[in-house]
């Protein structure tokens, strides 16, 4: 049975005081008031908080991960961030393939299926996002963009690698506007998207595949979206640079 998955993308957000402060209150106050047994907790701060992090987690009480990682496994590549360098800090998870990451930085499937290959070898899960635009969805363009965003990267990997990868469906169009896909438009996309891994592998792989909801997830709809049969948790952005809404959502699982 899957758990309820809730991690919060931090973005680039926070100065080392208020990430200390955010990283300790959240991490003493799971460690006194666990989480359900069926929940798991990540944590993804930008790159420089990364150590401090892996302090914040020392009791086990959520997992944490890097917010992108280089195509490269080293070399001279100024700026950039192996996955390497991100599993020495015992890290756990890295996001891929973010709908900002896309827009702004020109990320294709080409280098998002490198990137991926970089994770897996280095022991990190991958959390790969895919989600349409406003335009796609108007157009009924959304199923064909995400079945091609899953095409052109994950859909290349063998069964035993997808095994090991949790993606995150983010309407882009939901994404920093407050706008939240209805708890019918998030269960039928990711239904879909459960059904594709069924049809490109197994019904039993896409039983076991982790699917997120990343599109303005929050304190107030949390509870309904995660009720959703094939919503497996959030990717939450906003919301969990707040200690008390972060909190909400990680009870509401």
């Amino acid at each position: 049975m899957r758990k309820t998955i809730v991690a919060g993308n931090w973005k680039m957000n926070k100065t080392f005081s208020e990430a200390e402060d955010l990283l300790f209150e959240i991490s003493e106050q799971l460690y006194d008031t666990p989480p359900s047994q069926g929940v798991d907790v990540i944590i993804f701060p930008p790159f420089p908080f990364l150590e401090l992090t892996a302090d914040a987690a020392e009791d086990d009480v959520f997992y944490f991960g890097a917010q992108n990682c280089a195509e490269h496994d080293k070399g001279a590549y100024t700026g950039e961030v192996s996955a390497a360098m991100i599993k020495s800090l015992d890290a756990t998870h890295v996001i891929i393939g973010h709908s900002e990451r896309r827009k702004y930085y020109g990320e294709t499937g080409e280098i998002l299926l490198n990137k991926v290959k970089q994770a897996l070898n280095n022991d990190l899960v991958p959390v790969f996002c895919i989600g349409e635009s406003l335009e796609d969805r108007e157009a009924g363009r959304h199923f064909d963009v995400i079945k091609e965003q899953l095409s052109e990267v994950v859909f290349k990997l063998s069964e035993e690698d997808v095994s090991s990868i949790i993606i995150a469906y983010e309407p882009v169009w939901a994404i920093g506007t407050g706008k939240t896909a209805t708890t019918e438009q998030a269960q039928e996309m990711h239904a879909y998207i459960r059904n594709l891994f069924a049809e490109t592998y197994s019904k039993e792989l896409a039983e076991e595949t982790y699917i997120l909801y990343g599109g303005s997830c929050n304190a107030k709809n949390a509870k309904e979206l995660f009720a959703c049969p094939d919503v497996d948790g959030g990717l939450i952005g906003g919301a969990s640079l707040n200690k008390d809404d972060f909190l909400t959502i990680i009870y509401s699982a």
